[in-house]
């Protein structure tokens, strides 16, 4: 057996953060959809299970089919999946008096239970139902209480299965942690081995492997998982990696030259590709995000079409997809949760391409993949870069892209970001950028009245993406920050700052 976890995902919007945490011990784990598990469970050495917004006593309830987990393989179920074991295994599920969501403490904790090791008594958890166990299986015990929910932990006698009520992988359940380490290393038998250098040297031996002597086109962005993924791939396949870094003239101001000068000194075969009129005549008129992200992505696709007839013989198209790319634009791997929005790396390629796909990161959060090109030995400056996304500045174009609007946004993202970096900020924040609003306001400059621009900052902080919270920049900086772009970016005289989190708004705003 290998040294995995599976998470089966009932939909929970929580179910990624189950998965880092679980990698934050160095244990590898996938997310597979509650009703396509793998065939073959071998690789797999526990397994849990995710909440839902479902109800166990719906009748479209998630009802999978646990006969060769349960038992047989370590079993955790959180939230949903515990009300699941108890309902369809002789307990009692039934709805709460009040709906239990928030913050709890543990009571009469189990003590000489290995799940509970240096758990405290009155520990703080997060619950987040609106049914609750009323009765426990009778093959089962309690484990836990809190205040209000009698059955917030149990195990099944004579199983390695456990089952909760709060869910350990949020920020608010404090020693949730320690409960899954618990569970995952000294109950399940789980070694923490998978570290960044397992990573690559495993990463590496694969690729090897999967491409050979064939010939790689990679499409660098100057981000970083374009840049981990290409120096990984060079350390395995060497001068058969061919890169191409696009100007599809939505980039930032001079980043097409600048980004093209840094990886000449990393040893890096890359070919720059100036393709902004192609970009930007395709963009024209077209004002719906999605289709302009899937414009964004064919012009994409048919440039790689024309630069890989140029390289004889390539078979392949590296990309830097990561997982919550995936996880966001198929409903975490195929499973219930909803769609946000597509990427435009994440896909099937035309047939007329004849491409094959290899994507090194696509199971990799993004600190993971600094961590990745930390052991890889790129530069700091580069592996701290702000995610940037892959259509550029057409979603920060609120409507339809155009040159002049473009320009605009590229000496207002300027002054913002080079601001960040001069007052020391630039590493506090996760990503930063400015959005062109498709509304005019009224404003004065000097004795004259103007109808102009209006632009939003936004800065976050965030681990990987998932979840985001607004930054609370100086007031001092904004002043000076808004300052200088009405000041020095002509068309633009109102300035505002986004203070939305990520849920309920998204990152970006298209």
């Amino acid at each position: 057996m290998q040294n995995n976890v599976l998470i089966l995902d009932f939909g929970s919007q929580y179910t990624q953060l189950i998965a880092r945490r679980v990698r934050e011990l160095n244990i590898f784990c996938e997310i597979k959809p509650y009703n396509r598990p793998p065939e073959d469970l071998s690789d797999y050495k526990a397994v849990i299970l995710s909440g839902s917004p479902f109800s166990v006593r719906a009748d479209d309830a998630p009802h999978p089919d646990l006969s060769e987990i349960k038992g047989k393989i370590p079993l955790l179920a959180i939230c949903y999946g515990a009300q699941y074991l108890a309902h369809f295994h002789g307990g009692n599920v039934a709805p709460s008096n009040t709906r239990e969501y928030g913050r709890a403490r543990l009571t009469s904790i189990d003590g000489d239970e290995p799940f509970f090791y240096e758990i405290r008594e009155d520990s703080q958890v997060w619950m987040s139902h609106s049914d609750t166990i009323k009765k426990l299986p009778e093959n089962a015990v309690r484990l836990a209480s809190t205040n209000d929910v009698q059955n917030a932990a149990f195990k099944i006698k004579g199983e390695i299965t456990y089952g909760i009520q709060f869910h350990p992988e949020v920020y608010h359940t404090k020693q949730g942690k320690l409960l899954l380490e618990n569970f995952l290393v000294h109950i399940s038998g789980l070694q923490q081995t998978w570290t960044p250098d397992a990573f690559v040297e495993t990463t590496v031996t694969e690729l090897k492997q999967k491409i050979g002597s064939e010939k790689v086109i990679l499409g660098l962005s100057g981000g970083v998982d374009s840049t981990v993924a290409a120096v990984l791939l060079h350390k395995a396949i060497g001068d058969h990696l061919h890169c191409i870094f696009v100007n599809n003239g939505l980039l930032r101001k001079n980043e097409f030259q600048e980004v093209l000068d840094q990886y000449e000194h990393m040893g890096l075969n890359v070919k720059g590709v100036d393709a902004s009129a192609r970009f930007l005549n395709a963009l024209a008129g077209e004002d719906d995000p999605e289709k302009k992200r899937k414009i964004i992505g064919g012009v994409f696709i048919d440039v790689f079409d024309d630069e890989s007839h140029k390289i004889d013989d390539a078979k392949w198209l590296a990309q830097g997809t990561i997982y919550p790319d995936v996880i966001e634009s198929v409903s975490a791997t195929g499973g219930p949760s909803a769609t946000i929005k597509s990427h435009h790396n994440v896909g099937g390629l035309p047939d007329f391409m004849k491409l094959k796909v290899v994507e090194p990161l696509k199971m990799l959060f993004k600190d993971e993949v600094r961590r990745v090109g930390a052991t890889l030995g790129i530069e700091d400056e580069r592996l701290g870069r702000h995610p940037f996304p892959g259509p550029g500045l057409a979603i920060r174009i609120l409507g339809d892209v155009t040159e002049e609007k473009v320009s605009i946004l590229q000496e207002v993202d300027a002054i913002f970001i080079n601001g960040l970096k001069e007052w020391g900020l630039y590493n506090e924040v996760w990503q930063a950028g400015a959005m062109l609003l498709p509304v005019n306001s009224v404003g004065v400059m000097g004795d004259e009245r103007t109808y102009e621009k209006c632009v939003a900052l936004r800065a976050v902080e965030s681990t990987d993406g998932m979840t985001a919270d607004w930054v609370n920049l100086p007031y001092e900086f904004l002043q000076k920050t808004s300052n200088e772009i009405i000041n020095k970016v002509p068309g633009v005289n109102r300035v505002v700052y986004d203070i939305s989190s990520k849920p309920p708004a998204t990152i970006e705003w298209e």
